[in-house]
This record gives C-alpha cells, structure tokens and sequence, in this order.
C-alpha cells in the first residue's frame, strides 16, 4: 500500500472536496444560484422537529391558544407564498422575556413574548416572521450547516492520512460550531429583503418594519434572566439595518397609504400577555430560587450564574468549573437514586437515607469518566408534593475540595416554601388602554400608573422618551401588578 506523505493530501482531499460539491449542489429556491449542501430536505425538516421540540420543552410556550393561532395564521400566509410552500410550517410563541426571534430548518418559526410585547402591530410582526421565513426560504441554516459538515470531513481526512495532523483535528473541529453559529451579514440582510417583500406583497404597511428594529435597539434591560441570547447577541447592528430599509422605502413605487396596519387587532391578542419574568414558575430573590406553584425554595451559593428554564434550574459557579442542576425524576427517592447511582461509568460512596429540613431524601457521592477527564459531585433525591426533585452538582475531581462546601449547602438547602408573600407572587402583566385625550406619556402614566420606569414604558410604546405625546384615541401599554 503507497504512503501518503502531506504533500500529496492536500490534492487528495481537494479531489474529495471537488466530488462532493459537485454531487452536492442544489438550486438556491430564493436566488436561483447553486448552493453547496449536504442535507436534504427530508433531513433538514426532521432536524427542525427536533429541534423545535427541544425549544418548546427547554423554554416553554405561551399557554395563549388564540394568541398562538394568531401568529401561526400571519406566517401560513406568507410562507404559502413564499418559494417554499411545501414545508410544514410552524410559528409559536416562546414564554420567554427576552425580546427576540429565531428560525430552525424545515420551517420552523419562534417569536417570544418579549418580542411581542415590544412590537405595537401587526405589520412589525408579520416582518419579523418575513424574515426568519427568509432565513428558511434561502436555506442560509442549511448551507451553514452542509459547510461544517464538509470542513469536518475535510478533517478527519487529515487524520487518518496524516499522523501530525491527527492531534490538530479535535480542536479545529470544535472551533467549526462557532464559526458557523451566526448567520453571516449578508444572510441577513437577504431575509430582510425577503421578509420586506413578503409583508409588501400582502398589503403591509413595510414602514413598520424600521420600528421593530428601532425598539430592538433600545431593548438591551429587556431580556432579563433569560436562556436564550438577546436580540443584539445574535443579530448584525440594527442602524446598518434600518438604513437599507429606508433606502429602500425611498425607492419604492408603489404608495403605502391604504397599506396594512392592524394596530387593534394586535394589541387586542396582547392585551393581559405576561410582561418580564413569570414567578408562577419560578424566580430568583437574590441567590434563592422560590417556586410558587411547586411551594420549594433552594439557595445557590452567592456569584454564581443562576438560569431559570422551563424543565430545570442550573447554577453555574463564576469560573465555569462546577454546576448544580435542579430538575424532577421519575419514580420515589429511593428508585430514582437507584437508577442514578447504578449508571454505567459511575462509581457512588457515602449513600445514606436522611431527611432534608423534614422532606425524606437519599444522598450520596459519584465520579464519572468523561471524554475530558474525571467528574466528581454529589447527587440528592427529594420527596416533596408527591415529586421527586433531583439535585445534581459537579466539577472536575481535581476541583471537588474547593466546592464541595457548596455543594453540600446547596443540596441540604432544598425546603418547603411557606412564606405568603412569596407564594402568593403574580406575574406582571400588559393592559391595553387607550387615551381619553391627547397628553404625554408622563401624564398618562401620572393618571394610569404602570409598575415599569417611564424609560421602559416609553420603550414598549415606542416613544421616544415619557415626554412624547399620545393622541387621543390611541391604545397605549400599561404594566400593571396582580399582587
């Protein structure tokens, strides 16, 4: 069998390369150009699902059916126009505070509630879901995904051709998902220009479209302790983006006067919406996790990053070297830390049976062996509400000394919560209203006040500050408190 020597892999792998763009290229639907892609359709629809499903159970959607109708309506109407009718289009609305929006292949929409909330009509949400549409229609996630698949091959080529390449894969490999994370510039101002011309082609008033990323400008205080990244983290600068559009409202021929509002009917289907985070599902008073419907409390230890999600609560420590995850297990105490402790890889000490300030539990300790070394931690099953709560925390074995003390706080922290005030916390909510007469915001404010700063009042209002002016008759965002 003939060596190969590093001079000649880089021919070998540019013929390998060259076959597979050649029985990989497929026409763009959007621009008619040949795109490299390894997944088919078939495959990027089943990839969306899960991920979509994953979302859903992660985060969580609004339990609004009329309000999530709403927004699957809007977006079956474009994407039925749009050059990829035939997927099986879905758009819902995350609960999440944070103001953003995102699309996985297949047709697979999300908008939050904190999006929503900050939008006025229904012609800023149908060009927000016109342009996630776009980044579907031109297959921009595909490609990026087809890229990382090829370089990964381009890789594992290298390794088993050449032994000095071999130690280099594995970190070159894990630098692909974050090169290929963010849609690139222009993707995204191709969905811009796709998600401008589907809301125009169905009668929108697109100069709507500048107010949405105005706001989103402004919204950074809006995303709260959310696990999803704000809008700025995962989208180009919105100036660079308002001006094209307005280059392109100054060109446009055809007049907007008649053009599509539905200012009321908007905010009639966001009127009574959850505003920021919901307690009913749990929030944090400083490093303590209270949970009102579930009635437990539980204390992180202080500087750590703590995160609210819709299925767990985790807590990471400052240096990123040890978590605590909070979530529920199947079955009494007893078989869901025998199922736990009895995992392959994992070796347990210090079992024991005790009780958890009065809720029964079962403790213990673990190591694992993990692809990058050995884990060591503790794990706790509690009996509480007729649940079982399973606490798990871990690092790194060479680090377990400095954060035991944590853990072991943390995990026999666990406890009924029975403070009233903390049990009987509601959410805060928006209330439509509209104004009797033409006055500031401050004034309205002053007449009807909100549980918001006028800062933020005037943000979701999209107002320039509290002292603009509201004509009469307008519908107008109030914050108002359940408590």
């Amino acid at each position: 069998m003939k060596t190969l020597s590093p001079r000649n892999i880089i021919p070998l792998v540019a013929m390998i390369f060259a076959a597979l763009f050649l029985s990989a290229c497929a026409v763009n639907p959007v621009s008619g150009e040949r795109d490299f892609v390894l997944i088919s359709e078939d495959q990027e629809i089943a990839m969306g699902a899960e991920g979509a499903q994953s979302v859903a159970a992660t985060i969580g959607e609004v339990d609004d059916p009329a309000l999530q109708q709403y927004v699957q309506t809007l977006g079956e109407r474009l994407a039925v126009d749009s050059e990829r009718p035939d997927l099986p289009w879905t758009f819902r609305v995350l609960d999440d505070p944070a103001p953003n929006a995102f699309a996985f292949p297949g047709g697979y929409i999300f908008i939050t509630r904190g999006l929503m909330g900050l939008m006025g009509n229904e012609a800023e949400l149908v060009s927000v879901l016109g342009h996630e549409i776009g980044h579907v229609t031109a297959r921009h996630s595909v490609v990026m995904m087809s890229r990382a698949q090829a370089a990964q091959i381009g890789l594992g080529i290298g390794s088993m051709v050449s032994p000095e390449l071999a130690q280099f894969s594995e970190a070159l490999a894990g630098g692909l998902g974050l090169l290929f994370l963010s849609y690139s510039r222009d993707a995204e101002r191709q969905a811009d220009d796709l998600g401008f011309g589907y809301a125009l082609d169905h009668g929108y008033d697109v100069r709507e479209m500048v107010n949405v990323f105005a706001a989103l400008q402004r919204a950074g205080d809006l995303a709260g302790n959310s696990p999803l990244p704000d809008w700025q983290s995962s989208h180009p600068e919105p100036a660079e983006r308002i001006q094209r559009i307005e280059n392109q409202l100054a060109a446009l021929d055809q007049p907007l006067g008649q053009a599509r509002i539905g200012s009321d009917e908007y905010m009639g289907h966001i009127d009574g919406m959850v505003y920021g985070v919901n307690p009913r599902q749990g929030y944090f008073d400083d490093q303590r996790f209270n949970h009102p419907e579930m009635a437990f409390r539980i204390d992180f230890p202080r500087d750590w990053k703590t995160q609210n999600m819709a299925q767990a609560v985790l807590a990471g420590s400052p240096d990123q070297d040890a978590l605590i995850q909070l979530d529920l297990a199947q079955g009494s105490p007893e078989e869901a830390a025998n199922q736990f402790f009895a995992q392959e890889g994992l070796t347990n000490s210090d079992r024991s049976q005790r009780s958890i300030n009065g809720l029964e539990a079962r403790m213990g300790r673990f190591q694992a062996r993990t692809q990058n070394g050995e884990v060591s931690g503790r794990a706790a099953f509690i009996s509480h509400g007729g649940q079982t709560f399973r606490l798990v925390a871990y690092t790194d074995s060479s680090l377990i000394r400095r954060h035991d003390p944590a853990f072991e706080a943390t995990l026999t922290s666990f406890a009924r919560l029975t403070d009233r005030q903390a049990l009987n916390r509601q959410p805060d909510r928006i209330s439509i209203e509209r104004a009797n007469q033409s006055m500031t915001l401050d004034t309205f404010n002053a007449q009807r006040p909100s549980v918001i700063d006028l800062n933020q009042l005037a943000l979701i209002n999209q107002l320039p500050d509290a002292s603009a002016r509201i004509a009469a008759g307008t519908s107008v965002k109030r914050i108002v408190s359940q408590q």
